[in-house]
């Protein structure tokens, strides 16, 4: 069963566990420590993740990701930002979509986003098929977008609308 909640303490060394492995992290912000270590997953339990709209996934009560939605600023208060990761062993199985899925219910009904947006590398076709099945459409290619391991990589931006009702 897959289940939305808080960040805790108990989530640490899991944290560090997952988020070491290159194959989960490589397409993830490069503002994720690299490695990452166990204060880092203090920092994260007890300041980074601290918003109503970041949440770890849990499956069989044992923390195997997180999905977020980060809200925009200013004129963009009305869009935010998707972000997930899960854990390597649990990966084509659809929790990633279910999680997500869970999390957008919430943003649509309970908060102003009315826009819900994720670019994604390139090279990561799998995570372009999550936000397809999510009902996500891609908006544009944007060339060169993205910087990481001394690369320039296109990056695909991809957007949800909130459900009329």
């Amino acid at each position: 069963m897959i289940t939305l909640r808080d960040f805790v303490e108990s989530d640490a060394k899991q944290l560090v566990a997952i988020l070491n492995d290159m194959d989960v992290t490589q397409y993830l912000s490069t503002k994720i420590p690299s490695p990452y270590s166990y204060e880092d997953a203090q920092w994260w339990i007890n300041e980074g993740s601290q918003s109503q709209l970041i949440k770890a996934v849990i499956f069989n009560d044992k923390l195997i990701g997180c999905v977020s939605v980060h809200p925009g600023e200013f004129e963009f208060d009305r869009s935010g930002e998707l972000g997930y990761w899960l854990a390597k062993e649990y990966w084509r199985q659809g929790i990633t979509v279910k999680a997500a899925s869970m999390l957008l219910e919430t943003v649509f009904s309970k908060t102003t986003i009315a826009r819900v947006f994720a670019y994604v590398c390139e090279d990561n076709p799998a995570s372009m098929k999550v936000l397809q099945r999510l009902g996500f459409e891609q908006d544009a290619v944007l060339k060169n977008a993205m910087f990481k391991k001394g690369h320039l990589f296109n990056a695909h931006l991809f957007s949800l609308l909130k459900p009329k009702n």
